[in-house]
Parts: C-alpha cells; structure tokens; sequence
C-alpha cells in the first residue's frame, strides 16, 4: 500500500511516499520515513484528523507530524486584537 508522511515548519515542507505491507500503522510510516528533527514531534494525524501511533493505514492514506503550538491560539487572537488597526 502507498502512504504519504509530511511534515511542515513555517516556511518549508518535507513529504515521503511510502510503499508498505498491509496492516502498517502510524508509527511503522514514521519509522520508515527517518526525519531529521521527529523528536519535535507532538502528535499524528491521517488527512488532519488525530490518530494515534497504533492507528492502522489504508493505502493512499496521509500521515502528517504534528508539532506543538508555539503559542496559545487564544492568546494569539488576543494580541492581534490589541493591535492598532491601520
């Protein structure tokens, strides 16, 4: 079966295609993409919805690594807010 694994920062984008064994999970796709930088990783999702590591794939599927906020979106929307509009 075909799997994407992306992984997205700011300004750049990283994307491997994957041919695995039926029945392969989450955490083999990660194991098999070898990304630099995967300890930054806080979570999965499948086509943007949250999976665990045990989650099984189906083939076409696309695993993305998540990475943790830098700030909290309500506190965003609160400094923006403050902002003088011009």
């Amino acid at each position: 079966m075909r799997v994407e694994v992306v992984m997205a920062w700011p300004r750049r984008l990283r994307r491997v295609q994957l041919e695995l064994p039926a029945g392969a999970t989450v955490s083999d796709a990660v194991a098999a993409a070898v990304f630099d930088g995967i300890d930054e990783v806080a979570g999965y999702a499948v086509f943007g919805v949250a999976a665990g590591a045990q989650q099984s794939l189906r083939d076409g599927d696309r695993v993305e690594l998540l990475r943790p906020l830098q700030i909290d979106p309500k506190e965003a929307r609160r400094r923006r807010a403050q902002q003088p509009k011009g």
